[in-house]
């Protein structure tokens, strides 16, 4: 009697840890679906959101098309590829004027719960300004953010190696 409680204590845990396990497969495969459709609606949707939500916040989508907007032929969108990593997908479209970099948008980044959103909160930003005041991808990476300053970096070259050809 002892045992059969014991072992069915046992399948209970194992089920339970089991059934709470997270691949990290699984949510960069559902997240590279949604990129693919992103990617290809980016530059038509961020003019509908500038549209929206141009009174809404200045650093949310609303900024992010205003350039490429207001500046007409002066700004144009490029979109850098998917990046994947360990936590998932990176990928960020830059806004040029001319051969100016005056706007990053991070378009995915990595996802794996709130321990990544914490770090993306703290990182993205910092990599956004550094890629604005170097005006190129020789960026340093965040300290404790590795994964995703790797991520940001390839996809930030990818999209200038596309601006240049």
């Amino acid at each position: 009697m002892r045992r059969a409680v014991l072992a069915l204590g046992s399948t209970v845990a194992g089920l339970i840890l089991l059934l709470s396990f997270r691949s990290h497969t699984g949510s960069a495969a559902s997240a590279g679906v949604s990129a693919a459709g992103t990617g290809s609606q980016s530059p038509s949707a961020a003019p509908s959101a500038s549209a929206g939500g141009s009174a809404g916040g200045s650093m949310g989508g609303a900024a992010s098309p205003t350039p490429a907007a207001g500046g007409g032929a002066g700004g144009r969108v490029v979109t850098g590829d998917v990046i994947n990593g360990p936590y998932g997908p990176s990928q960020v479209a830059v806004t040029l004027s001319g051969s100016k970099i005056t706007k990053v948008t991070v378009l995915q980044h990595t996802d794996d719960g709130s321990n990544s959103q914490q770090i993306d909160g703290n990182a993205l930003p910092k990599l956004t300004s550094e890629t604005l005041a170097a005006q190129s991808a020789k960026i340093d990476a965040v300290s404790g953010a590795s994964y995703t300053s790797a991520g940001y970096i390839k996809s930030l070259q990818s999209a200038l190696d596309k601006a240049q050809a």
